[in-house]
């Protein structure tokens, strides 16, 4: 990777965001740009322009965006439709508008079917209906992926645009939401273990069955995957993916139910109550099982275990969930 490059990191203070700008650290970069949304609100589109206009990077990660889980997506979808769609359309017009050549797209894995064969591969994109409780935030990311690819069509060999998408799984990490409704389920499960410990709770209730299956990956690892990608050759990206579908899937290549993510994050938390199921909320899909062996063909594997990376989740509760994400 090219050191000098100027590279602006849209979302640095989300958990993805941070860990991004940790991994283009750790490789010796350091010409990053960031803005708070305080500073540069991403869904007005004049202020983008005047931002990639006077700033004008060299290379875009574009990790902003509005995310939660189930009951978030549930209570908010037209938040998170508009302002998913109206981030990703103003950052990548406006980084190609003034030049920019290189923009990674994060997406997710809900933008697979809710019945996608398993584990899903790329070409599963648009073959099926949607997850209900999250099909806004599922369209929006399909858009920001076919936004990539369309400029990459319309002008990947005029101005040399090569726009990527990545669709990590379900991440967990620092600086993780930890909102006791609108966080995903490693924090929700963290913090509420952790409450359940301190008030000597004798159970603690988990949405839905616990026998839909997720996977989890460490979000420096995902951080990683995202600079790996990005820097690679793009005759070799190119080789590897398809020119109208050519993203690709960051998972950690295995999967567990959420009764046993209960368990595993009980254990390292050291609650000793029961766990119970309330199976009148919603499970989400059955399955979601990212197949990542295209990103292994390019060279890239996870790193950090479920353990390992449940154990650092909750000492970053401890020291800045309480505080930061009440």
């Amino acid at each position: 990777m090219n050191t000098h490059y100027k590279t602006y990191v849209a979302g640095h203070q989300g958990m993805v965001g941070s860990a991004i700008i940790r991994a283009l650290q750790l490789r010796g970069q350091t010409n990053i740009v960031t803005r708070t949304h305080a500073e540069l609100d991403l869904s007005n589109q004049a202020a983008v322009r005047t931002f990639f206009e006077i700033e004008k990077p060299d290379q875009v990660y574009l990790a902003a965006a509005k995310v939660g889980g189930i009951h978030a997506n549930n209570t908010y979808p037209a938040e998170f439709i508009y302002q998913n769609l109206m981030i990703e359309a103003n950052v990548i017009h406006e980084a190609w508008r003034v030049g920019v050549r290189q923009l990674l797209f994060l997406g997710s894995s809900c933008i697979y079917p809710k019945l996608a064969a398993q584990p899903m591969t790329e070409n599963a994109l648009l073959t099926g209906e949607l997850e209900e409780t999250n099909e806004p935030y599922a369209v929006a990311k399909i858009a920001g992926i076919k936004l990539c690819e369309s400029y990459n069509r319309q002008y990947g060999q005029s101005h040399d645009v090569d726009y990527r998408s990545v669709m990590p799984t379900n991440l967990y990490g620092p600086n993780d939401n930890y909102h006791p409704e609108n966080s995903h389920v490693i924090p929700a499960l963290i913090r509420r273990f952790h409450e359940a410990k301190v008030a000597n709770s004798p159970a603690v209730t988990i949405w839905g069955s616990g026998t839909p299956r997720r996977e989890f990956l460490y979000v420096d690892d995902m951080a990683d995957a995202c600079v790996h990608i990005m820097n690679l050759d793009k005759a070799i990206y190119g080789a590897h993916t398809k020119p109208m579908q050519s993203h690709v899937n960051v998972g950690f290549g295995e999967d567990i139910t959420i009764r046993e993510l209960a368990e595993a994050v009980g254990k390292v938390v050291e609650y000793h109550g029961k766990i119970e199921f309330d199976t009148s909320k919603p499970d989400g899909a059955p399955r979601k099982l990212m197949d990542s062996s295209l990103l292994n063909s390019l060279g890239w594997e996870a790193k950090i275990s479920l353990d390992e990376g449940l154990t650092r989740a909750y000492e970053d509760f401890l020291i800045n969930g309480l505080s930061l994400r009440k």
